[in-house]
């Protein structure tokens, strides 16, 4: 009885300190300035609550987190678990329409959703999104925080090394990269039998070993002796020589910037790898299947086999070479430990964050990660939500949230929000071009519902593809000074009549939550009326062939007339197929600026050929990318860089010019 009583106290003391913490933390910002300042300006005028005081009005303790300094903290997996019993919240998804280079505000959508939703309406939300990659930081785009009075703070933190994520998917990788050149090296210059000796060498008792690593590459090949002076010649000739095909090496290194120098490289030519070149090139690091996998996976024992079924080229027999068959999948697990664990942020409004992982949506899967999702869930509770971002248009980022994330996670999306602007629909409606860095043409910044009116077509197709996998829309329109009432409401009609269940003119950026709250009941109107998610549904099966799957989603979703396979790509499908990785699910990377492969071609363009240029296995994340045209997987540096205007105050020590 003593300890039953004792128990109800813990329960209630505990509730009682989450209560306090939200009342503390969760604060409507208030003295707003307008015109609204920079978004380094605004983040750095904010007084975030220290971490430890926003996990607590989660319902987190001390046991559940880990600090990384006062304002970001990584959350054990365990939280899953222990906070079960709360119950599951409702899932929605943030996309976008087709965007112009400046970007249409999703993220910024997203945090003031959740700042509208938490600190406004008193319910229970985490936001997910990505951890920003530092190409689009310095190069064009800037950072993915959010903008204005909807943002993630302290955002310096987050658009820069954050909590070394991606530092570490850039040195697992590397470290790939180093180990399958190393092997060519070694299998070039060495016999069978000193390969063998030197890969398992003897104890000081004379007596060989198998390093533990080495066991998967041992059961692949059906050999089950462990002591590896009992091997057959051919069995030590098996296991000590990969025999990889050089002409089939997919696996290539990566950096977190964008620098078009590194897309077409030759390595080996120093002196000591006696003449063994070899032609290779760099991706960007959030391009990286381990940054993929890191999406994708669910769980420790998950990572490792993951990365274990890394396949990094073909030997010369046309089998597949895995990470497991160069003894390294350990040591990647190893450096990908930490990064497992999702990094607690808040918004400007004191409401949580979850940034985790962040593969771009058109060279990659696009999204945050499954664990970060389901970590959310179980912090919010029934009744709560999660707000999860997806990449770029919907044709990217949400058909991959869809047919990848939720194919794999099993979860089921209550509502979407697909964020809209007047400008971008004015650019799809025939207006000139938007370029960053440079002013916006008068037709942007005049009333011209002509232009809106004709691009709504991109709107419209983005509404139908979304409600095609059973998803309620809501539009979230967000607006800009420059746009006038005829024109949004332009927007807002035809969202309605394109079947959305709600569009709402928002003014996050400018207001925070505030200009956020009628989403925030539209959102949550939308959820309470699909509560099961039960007309959720895939664009494909997986037993469909890489090609028809491919195919369905550029006729279905982006209304191609047909798909053209180089010869290239069809050697690689019957590859892929043949190894038995026909089965995976399609990550298409293509622009992220149209339906189609062609930037140029804007609005709802159909019957066009689609031409996919090049596959690739990404067997450890779980998919096939198809790469339509002659697509870079590393983003060069424009004329003018954004890190012109980046630098360090040195008598402060703040940051300047980010964005």
């Amino acid at each position: 009885a003593a300890a039953f009583e004792a128990g109800k106290k813990a329960g209630y003391f505990q509730r009682k300190k989450e209560q306090d913490a939200k009342v503390f933390t969760r604060k409507k910002l208030v003295n707003l300035i307008s015109p609204t300042p920079s978004d380094i300006d605004i983040a750095q005028a904010a007084v975030p609550n220290k971490i430890k005081f926003v996990a607590e009005a989660c319902g987190l303790t001390e046991d559940d987190y880990e600090l990384y300094g006062k304002y970001k903290a990584k959350i054990n997996l365990d939280v899953r678990d222990t906070l079960k019993d709360r119950g599951s919240g409702y899932y929605v998804v943030v996309a976008g329409i087709t965007p112009t280079p400046l970007g249409e505000g999703k993220s910024t959508t997203t945090i003031g959703l959740c700042q509208a939703l938490g600190a406004h309406l008193d319910k229970e939300v985490v936001a997910c999104i990505r951890q920003p990659s530092m190409g689009p930081t310095f190069g064009i785009k800037g950072g993915a925080a959010g903008g204005g009075y909807s943002q993630v703070v302290p955002m310096e933190e987050m658009n820069l090394h954050l909590t070394g994520d991606i530092h570490a998917v850039g040195v697992a990788n590397n470290l790939l990269a180093a180990a399958i050149d190393a092997r060519l090296f070694h299998e070039k210059t060495q016999s069978d039998e000193a390969l063998f000796k030197r890969l398992c060498p003897a104890r000081k008792n004379g007596t060989q070993f198998f390093a533990k690593s080495m066991h998967r590459r041992l059961e692949k090949l059906g050999i089950t002796e462990r002591d590896p002076a009992l091997l057959t010649p051919e069995e030590r000739s098996a296991f000590a020589r990969l025999d990889i095909d050089d002409d089939k090496i997919t696996w290539r290194r990566v950096v977190d910037m964008n620098d078009r120098y590194l897309r077409q490289i030759t390595v080996g030519r120093a002196p000591s790898e006696k003449g063994l070149t070899r032609e290779t090139g760099f991706d960007i690091t959030v391009a990286s299947e381990i940054m993929a996998c890191l999406a994708m996976t669910t769980s420790l024992a998950d990572m490792r086999e993951r990365l274990g079924s890394i396949v990094v080229a073909s030997d010369k027999k046309g089998n597949p070479v895995t990470a497991d068959d160069l003894g390294v999948a350990g040591a990647l697990t190893v450096l990908m430990q930490d990064s497992l664990k999702p990094t607690l942020m808040q918004t400007m409004e004191g409401t949580p964050t979850l940034v985790h992982a962040g593969p771009f949506a058109n060279i990659a899967s696009g999204n945050s990660s499954i664990i970060a999702d389901q970590v959310g869930l179980a912090m919010v509770g029934t009744g709560g939500f999660v707000v999860t971002e997806a990449g770029f248009g919907a044709d990217i980022g949400l058909e991959k949230f869809v047919n990848l994330k939720c194919r794999s996670s099993g979860l089921k999306p209550n509502a979407a929000v697909l964020v809209a602007t007047v400008r971008a629909l004015k650019l799809h409606g025939g207006g000139p071009p938007v370029k960053p860095g440079q002013q916006l043409a008068g037709a942007y910044t005049d009333e011209n519902t002509a232009l809106v009116a004709a691009g709504a077509s991109n709107m419209v197709r983005h509404i139908a593809n979304t409600r095609s996998f059973g998803i309620p829309v809501v539009v979230a329109i967000n607006s800009f000074p420059t746009d006038t009432p005829a024109e949004l409401e332009l927007v807002r009609q035809a969202a309605i009549a394109a079947g959305a269940s709600d569009a709402v003119v928002c003014a996050h950026h400018s207001q925070g939550g505030a200009g956020a709250v009628n989403l925030a009941l539209a959102v949550a109107k939308a959820c309470e009326e699909n509560p099961d998610a039960a007309d959720f549904k895939l664009l494909y099966p997986a037993d469909l062939s890489i090609k028809d799957k491919i195919s369905k989603i550029a006729t279905d979703l982006y209304k191609a007339g047909a798909v053209e396979f180089s010869a290239k790509a069809e050697e690689q499908i019957a590859l892929f197929t043949a190894q038995g990785f026909g089965h995976l699910p399609i990550c298409m990377a293509k622009t992220q600026y149209s339906f189609s492969h062609d930037p140029n071609l804007k609005g709802a363009p159909e019957g066009f050929t689609l031409p996919v240029g090049e596959i690739r296995c990404s067997a450890g994340a779980g998919f096939i990318v198809a790469l339509v045209g002659a697509f870079p997987t590393i983003p060069g540096l424009p004329t003018r860089p954004a890190y012109y205007e980046i630098d360090v105050d040195v008598k402060t020590g703040k940051v300047i010019g980010l964005s």
